[in-house]
């Protein structure tokens, strides 16, 4: 098939080949069907696909088998001669055995290279999601990072987000007359989503060095994409940390990819697997802008496949968008699973050959019900179709293979070790010290002056001495500034002294980047 991965043919009563087009592998698509009818190998072959045709891909592992992309597969597998066979019957002529080349990475840095960006790059809106914030605690992130970004303060991990909440919660009064109410209570609640978030190993997401997105997009030195394998089996005990990052990563990608329109071939593709957890509870104005990320991302090369048990886990406004579709075998076990095929079946373009819905039910492990965009875009007439076998290894690799493709990785140099530059965090620290000692000597100028000149020089005396001079008085003497309340004062002056500065955020309140 030219300019076509070949995803699967017929053979008896199944329908014609099907390829998903190139050139229209950045409208999308959707990958369904229950626990244990194929999907993962779909995904394979998809990924094998799209890399040999030069195309690199995003994809996470939540079971991870599909680290078995970087090893070709064997003669000696049990499913050897079950591949061969079906091969042959769908006229898959060009079946071998080989491998993708791969890069592992992960959020905890234990089967990958670490991945990490920095809270200000995340943004208020994608953070708030992840620490499950309420209206009004949302509104008091959203006064953090405005006045982050005024004051030239970067928030790069979870300690500098932190210590802006301490300066935030010093100085309500003042803010709250400027931005509004500033509760306490508020303030309160994050910073226990913070260390809730921090205990679920999320500082471990925040920090430098960042993600940098070209690194996902190589290709090797025979031309074939790269396959960026994102271990998840751990990740996904932490879900809303799971959904937020590949939203985060989604969002990047939309705001720092030049407009391309339709390009022969997409510059990358993003699989999203267990794509539920992503719309899961999540409010209205988070799904309306992940709606509008699927429907502009297109332009900028960037196909998004979403995998999922169901189609209607996907919101119906951005399963519109997905043109192609391979729907593994549905249960319909209850009044609601029957609704549920009935309306899957019905976002296909008949095939007057079989029923859709019938089809669906009845087709095994290994077998789906398919519909690919064709010429102008139009969706194909669905049909029934044997998924080709997988060319690389079916299953994980051993772990201390996947620590020599790590090893041998360029991108261990990059983001093996992790970077703790000068961020909000020192930067508040340094001015709460330097407020604490100007608060000390003046304390210390009031003192001298309030004594006569024999006494100054009796205490000056004492002090070059190196005794310390006690002091009686009948005065009340000033408190002593503590961290805090040195920090409040700094920060008062600072503000008072605000330039203005801003920081532009892009659709989902990531930071945007000219680069």
């Amino acid at each position: 098939m030219s300019n076509k991965i070949f995803v699967g043919g017929g053979g008896n009563a199944y329908g014609q080949p099907q390829g998903l087009a190139l050139d229209y592998a950045n409208r999308h698509g959707l990958i369904a069907g229950a626990t244990g009818t194929g999907k993962t190998v779909t995904l394979q072959i998809l990924a094998e696909g799209f890399s040999q045709a030069g195309v690199p891909v995003f994809l996470s592992d939540v079971k991870g088998d599909l680290s078995g992309l970087a090893k070709p597969g064997s003669t000696d597998h049990k499913l050897h001669q079950a591949f061969q066979d079906r091969a042959t019957r769908i006229g898959f002529d060009a079946f071998s055995y080989a491998a993708c080349p791969v890069s592992y990475w992960d959020l905890f840095g234990e089967q990958g290279h670490p991945v990490r960006t920095t809270v200000t790059e995340m943004g208020p809106l994608l953070l708030s999601r992840l620490l499950e914030l309420s209206e009004a605690q949302e509104g008091i992130l959203n006064i953090a990072f405005r006045a982050a970004d005024e004051e030239g303060m970067p928030l790069l991990d979870l300690k500098d987000l932190q210590a802006l909440l301490v300066w935030i919660g010093q100085n309500r009064e003042q803010l709250s007359l400027r931005y509004g109410n500033v509760s306490t209570a508020s303030i309160g609640a994050i910073q226990r989503r913070l260390l809730v978030l921090e205990n679920q190993g999320g500082n471990n997401l925040f920090g430098e060095p960042a993600l940098d997105l070209s690194d996902l997009m190589r290709t090797d030195e025979n031309g074939q994409g790269m396959v960026n394998i994102l271990a998840s089996d751990k990740l996904m005990g932490a879900p809303r940390l799971y959904a937020t990052f590949l939203l985060w990563l989604l969002s990047e990608l939309f705001e720092e990819l030049p407009e391309v329109g339709d390009p022969d071939k997409p510059k990358l593709v993003f699989f999203f697997d267990e794509a539920h957890l992503l719309f899961d509870d999540a409010p209205k104005v988070l799904v309306d802008k992940v709606e509008q990320v699927a429907r502009l991302i297109r332009s900028k090369g960037v196909g998004v496949y979403f995998i999922t048990q169901n189609p209607a886990d996907i919101p119906e406004d951005i399963l519109g968008q997905l043109g192609n579709r391979i729907q593994h075998a549905l249960r319909a076990f209850t009044a609601k699973d029957r609704k549920n095929l009935r309306l899957a079946a019905e976002t296909y373009r008949e095939n007057p050959n079989f029923d859709t819905e019938t089809a669906i039910r009845e087709v095994g492990v290994g077998e789906a019900v398919t519909s690919m965009l064709e010429k102008k875009g139009v969706p194909g007439v669905v049909e029934r179709t044997l998924i080709r076998p997988p060319g690389s290894q079916l299953g994980p690799v051993t772990q201390d293979e996947r620590k020599a493709f790590i090893a041998a990785s360029p991108m261990s140099a990059k983001y093996g070790e992790r970077v703790d530059r000068k961020s909000a965090y020192e930067i508040l620290q340094a001015r709460a010290t330097a407020a604490a000692k100007e608060a000390e000597q003046a304390e210390a100028d009031e003192v001298i002056s309030s004594q006569s000149p024999m006494e100054r020089e009796f205490s000056a005396a004492r002090r070059y001495s190196g005794s310390r001079v006690g002091r009686s008085s009948a005065r009340t003497t000033r408190r002593k500034d503590t961290f805090a309340s040195a920090m409040s004062e700094a920060v008062i002056k600072e503000l008072k002294g605000t330039t203005g500065r801003r920081m532009v955020r892009g659709i989902l309140g990531s930071l945007f980047k000219n680069r």
